[in-house]
């Protein structure tokens, strides 16, 4: 089984959790960027006209840098992100789209201080209905090797 993480991480969080998830399982690591990075006034989610906000709102979905170049190498794909307004931010869906997931086994871990993954987990589901999607996890910076190991397996 070759596993590729894939995350998107806007304040470092996500990044860490990703890091130690790659470590634990052997797999390989791609992080999703944004064309343009978000600053911390892009991400002030009590401001209604932040760039985050509107992004939510209106389901505009931000462009990735790059995308992986050797997806059709994996047979499974972990997607990492924080929560934003109870759901993934658009960028995950952007990350979806754009490349081919099908027959692919997908799990997802969400960091959130409060939230917990299943709302992700079942909007990405709802939305993506011909793909894979097995199960979501809410991790924290202190997750074990042993829990990640026992998500997967």
């Amino acid at each position: 089984m070759k596993i590729l993480i894939t995350y998107f991480s806007a304040s470092g969080v996500t990044k860490k959790v990703a890091e130690k998830i790659s470590n634990t399982l052997n797999a390989d690591l791609f992080e999703i960027k944004p064309v343009r990075k978000y600053t911390n006034l892009d991400l002030d989610w009590t401001n209604e006209s932040s760039r985050s906000s509107i992004e939510m709102k209106e389901k505009i979905k931000p462009e990735i840098l790059e995308k992986v170049s050797n997806i059709e190498e994996y047979d499974t794909i972990i997607i990492g992100f924080p929560v934003w307004w109870y759901t993934a931010p658009t960028i995950i869906n952007t990350f979806v789209e754009e490349n081919n997931l099908n027959d692919k086994k997908i799990f997802v871990f969400v960091t959130s201080g409060s939230s917990g993954a299943l709302g992700s987990f079942n909007d990405l589901k709802n939305t993506y209905k011909n793909l894979n999607f097995i199960s979501a996890q809410r991790y924290t910076l202190d997750v074990t090797e042993e829990e990640i190991k026992n998500w997967i397996n």
